[in-house]
Formats: C-alpha cells, sequence, structure tokens
C-alpha cells in the first residue's frame, strides 16, 4: 500500500512563493512518475506537472514558468516550488503516483493566493 502525505500550503499575497512537500512510502519511488495535481473550489480535478523517475519533467500551461517539480529520491519525497503565486492558483493541492494499475492520492494541501 503506498501512502503520500502533502505538507506545505498554507496562505500568500500575490506574488509570493510556497513549496508544498509529498512524503511517499510503500513503494520504490525511485522507480515511480510522482505529479502534482490541483483542485479549486467549484471546479475538476486538474493536472500540474509530472516528474519521471528520469527525472524528466511536464507541466500544464498555466504554471510553466512559475512551477517546479523536483524529487529526492533518497528522502523518498515530491516537491512542487511555486513562485509569482495568482489567486487562480488557490485550489487544494494533491501529489500521486500509479502502481501496478492502481492510482494512488494524497489528502491535499490548501493553497490560497490572496491579499
Amino acid at each position: 500500500q503506498i501512502r503520500l502525505v502533502e505538507s506545505g500550503g498554507g496562505l500568500v499575497q500575490p506574488g509570493g512563493s510556497l513549496r508544498l512537500s509529498c512524503a511517499a512510502s510503500g513503494s520504490i519511488f525511485r522507480l515511480n512518475t510522482m505529479g502534482w495535481y490541483r483542485q479549486a473550489p467549484g471546479k475538476e480535478r486538474e493536472w500540474v506537472a509530472t516528474i519521471t523517475s528520469g527525472g524528466t519533467t511536464l507541466y500544464a500551461d498555466t504554471v510553466k514558468g512559475r512551477f517546479t517539480i523536483s524529487r529526492d529520491n533518497a528522502k523518498s519525497t515530491l516537491f512542487l516550488q511555486m513562485n509569482s503565486l495568482k489567486p487562480e492558483d488557490t485550489a487544494v493541492y494533491y501529489c500521486t503516483t500509479s502502481n501496478s494499475g492502481n492510482r494512488y492520492w494524497g489528502q491535499g494541501a490548501q493553497v490560497a493566493v490572496s491579499s
């Protein structure tokens, strides 16, 4: 059973930065493709970024150039560095991975961008 636990959310002013972390357990982390999704109030969950086991990164157009996904395989931890935050980035952020055909999600971290 894979367990994912996010941390690092909070309230930040527009233009500010936050870094989310996702601690993973229950699998060989370094072999997994990991990702971040987010869900804003009243909207569907949307993909934000992905990082493969080899370190290749992909980003949604809405966050490209502002967000950076990274991983520390030694600590089985996924990160999302979020800079130049905008009010429209307000959402619950989820880390995710799949293994043996199953999709796993963390409990989510709330990010609120407001002045």
